[in-house]
């Protein structure tokens, strides 16, 4: 008998919003949520935090916040990451260029991210996965850090968006140029993460799918995607939220309308698909 494929259904911002956090208890308890990525420095991770305690078989996983979002250390710490309020720069080019030629700034980044894991295990959930807020965990200054730690930590996995661009434009033309563009920019980052990752013992999915559909995870392009996978474990990754505030490309309505489509489990079914919160060796 052929083995089942493994599909991770993880919802991204878990603990940023009352919003989303209804969401993901919402999509996991009634839909096909099978794991979260937990941003550990949200307004709600607390209740988070309850949430996963009360759903074991919820797999949490970390999502690390260098950008767009609050740091977990005061502002007197980390004084070239943050201004006085404790928040990353809004802007993932002005961030990333800071991280990589300000040395300052990459010895205080590895104490901050440092301090996301230990508020994570300080939680007690064990930690399913390691991922990134806008994808800044593929940094190169973040990702050494992030492996580093993750492997101290005991993460079981990583995530490399390696998502499949044929398949993603076959289903959905919108935003063509878009997602072209970041095809071509995340392959090249990508395949320098998966040299990072050799000598590691952090396990990665063939596919992931969500880097170009970010946002719009609808119907129509997810079950599109799971009648035509093809490879041994495949990650889709959404942003459900039930309540505003809504972004482009980020929390949404949509996506967990998606996560709660009684039309998903028949499909798994069909084509003998195994949902999964961690990769079953």
């Amino acid at each position: 008998m052929k083995p089942s494929k493994q599909v991770i259904l993880n919802a991204d911002d878990f603990g940023r919003s009352a919003g989303i956090n209804a969401a993901v208890r919402k999509a996991h308890e009634q839909g096909m949520l099978t794991s979260a990525s937990l941003m550990i420095t949200g307004e709600m991770a607390n209740e988070a935090v309850e949430i996963a305690r009360a759903h074991p078989d919820l797999a949490v996983g970390l999502h690390i916040v260098i950008v767009a979002g609050r740091a977990a250390l005061p502002p007197a710490r980390i004084p070239h990451l943050v201004d006085a309020q404790g928040r990353f720069s809004s802007d993932p080019v002005r961030a990333g260029l800071r991280y990589f030629f300000v040395r300052a700034a990459r010895q205080e980044l590895h104490s901050e991210i440092r301090e996301q894991f230990e508020r994570f295990a300080a939680t007690g959930l064990p930690l399913a996965h390691v991922d990134g807020h806008v994808y800044m965990h593929l940094h190169p200054v973040a990702l050494e850090s992030i492996i580093l730690l993750a492997t101290e930590f005991g993460a079981q996995r990583i995530r490399i968006p390696r998502d499949d661009f044929a398949l993603c434009i076959s289903l959905d033309r919108s935003k063509l140029l878009q997602k072209a563009v970041t095809a071509a920019v995340y392959a090249l980052l990508c395949r320098w993460s998966m040299r990072r990752l050799r000598r590691t013992s952090l396990r990665v999915t063939d596919r992931v799918y969500g880097l170009l559909q970010t946002g719009n995870m609808h119907q129509t392009y997810v079950q599109g995607v799971l009648r035509r996978l093809s490879v041994p474990s495949a990650e889709l990754y959404f942003h459900p939220a039930m309540a505003p505030p809504y972004e482009e490309g980020g929390p949404n309505p949509g996506d967990l309308a998606t996560l709660l489509s009684p039309t998903l489990p028949a499909i798994i079914a069909e084509h003998q698909l195994r949902p999964t919160g961690v990769l079953i060796s």
